[in-house]
């Protein structure tokens, strides 16, 4: 039974907005974030250990947020989310030591894992089967926006001159607390209460282990996993890339928008590539692509030369995340579909934790452009998973109509078997040979009355 239409025709487009100044808030406090602990004397196994942090919490909430989210409403986990993500970065500002950024920054994680839980679980399941690749695609355009105009914020209004870092930083963060606010204009009327109430009467407790062992859902796990790691790598790496090179920072925040500006205009032309690829080629070569894009990095080309390889990564980072929400809510049963974003998304704060922790203490000992070396070869490993899972998701939407005309012919054979239900007619004469013999008895009778 096909999911019901959301309130009214606008309900995605609000919710695009509102993704787009949460997310816009992020990833301008994420840069932010690193330059204010340069300000505070971090290192970079400072920087990663702090970018970590901004994962750990989500780490341990994100299943009981999706059962929660199963069994109820999606809505009221947004507007959470945007005080969390406001409240987080308000303080990171106003906070003087790399602990207490570190765990501000934490629950600035959380309240990002609480909207784009209850933003994905949302659009599963108020879009129909058909139409859920379209409406992820358009649903990550909001992040990409955000992800686009966040950095060139931070990074115009951070100034590194006569060390003036650590007061335009934390005036960067305050500012990402007011545009996380402005999100909450948009999270009117958009949910339908209807829809709300069938999910909870379907709702059922399916084991974690059920899920994970779910044809399609690893593997979307893990390109999502991949691909989210070599974005916030990137955020929060460029900017120690740039301080070593020399790259002001008004200019590495051009160069990730630009690369967000890529995203964006991959995720306008992902249906067509869709149908003219294929899910499993496309996943496969960009993910390829983009690892060998991401260890590109590391070596010392000039601005311009940076920019075009952040253009063609920024565009074939695009591909995975909407594609791996697809992948694993139509692998996933039914009733477990926010629960199975929630892994998914568990996944990718597994990897938000492990791949900057792992970048600071590579970039200790090998350099700043070492972690970038590690991401090519974790995007080649989704490249290879992509190949070998993306296929049996994609093939679904061709083989599954056919399904019921190749049934057919079962649900005949009672047709088929009519005859032997009919058997006992053929056997009636026999039945009524009694009747038969009858009038042989009453002669019988009246010839030894008659004798």
């Amino acid at each position: 039974m096909p999911p019901e239409p959301g309130p009214g025709r606008g309900w995605l487009l609000r919710l695009v907005i509102a993704f787009a100044f949460a997310q816009g808030a992020v990833s301008m406090a994420r840069p932010a974030v690193s330059y204010r602990a340069l300000s505070l004397g971090a290192d970079e196994r400072a920087i990663g250990v702090i970018a970590g942090v901004y994962a750990l919490l989500p780490l341990f909430a994100a299943v009981p947020l999706g059962r929660r989210t199963d069994h109820g409403r999606c809505a009221p986990l947004l507007p959470v989310g945007v005080l969390l993500i406001g409240g987080g970065c308000a303080l990171s500002g106003a906070s003087g030591s790399l602990a207490a950024l570190a765990a501000w920054s934490g629950v600035m994680g959380l309240g990002h894992l609480c909207f784009v839980i209850g933003a994905q679980s949302l659009v599963a399941r108020q879009s129909a089967p058909a139409d859920q690749d379209r409406n992820f695609g358009h649903f990550t355009i909001g992040a990409s926006l955000g992800q686009l105009v966040g950095p060139i914020a931070a990074g115009f209004v951070i100034s590194e001159q006569d060390g003036a870092m650590a007061r335009t930083s934390a005036l960067a963060l305050l500012v990402s607390a007011v545009v996380a606010a402005v999100s909450f204009s948009s999270l009117w009327r958009i949910e339908h209460r209807r829809t709300a109430v069938a999910a909870r009467k379907e709702a059922q407790k399916v084991p974690v282990g059920a899920i994970l062992r779910t044809r399609g859902v690893p593997a979307g796990i893990f390109i999502s996993l991949a691909v989210l790691s070599a974005t916030d790598i990137l955020t929060a790496y460029l900017p120690v890339v740039g301080e070593h090179r020399g790259i002001a920072p008004a200019t590495v925040g051009l160069l990730l928008s630009l690369r967000a500006a890529a995203t964006i205009a991959c995720r306008l032309v992902m249906t067509p590539m869709l149908r003219r690829v294929g899910r499993a080629a496309l996943l496969s070569t960009t993910c390829l692509l983009g690892g060998l894009l991401c260890a590109a990095i590391a070596l010392p080309v000039p601005v311009w030369g940076l920019a075009a390889m952040l253009a063609v990564l920024g565009f074939c980072l695009g591909v995975g995340q909407p594609l791996s929400m697809t992948t694993v809510v139509q692998a996933a049963p039914a009733a477990a579909r926010s629960t199975a974003l929630a892994l998914r998304l568990t996944g990718n704060r597994l990897g938000q934790v492990a791949a900057p922790a792992s970048a600071g203490l590579i970039a200790g000992v090998a350099g700043t452009a070492a972690p970038f070396v590690m991401l090519g070869a974790l995007l080649a490993g989704a490249a290879g998973l992509g190949l070998r899972g993306g296929g049996p998701v994609a093939a679904a939407p061709a083989t599954e109509p056919p399904a019921p005309r190749a049934e057919a012919p079962r649900a005949e054979a009672p047709r088929a078997e009519a005859p032997r239900a009919e058997a006992p007619r053929a056997e009636a004469p026999r039945a009524e040979a009694p009747r038969a013999e009858a009038p042989r008895a009453e002669r019988h009778r009246a010839e030894r009355d008659a004798s």
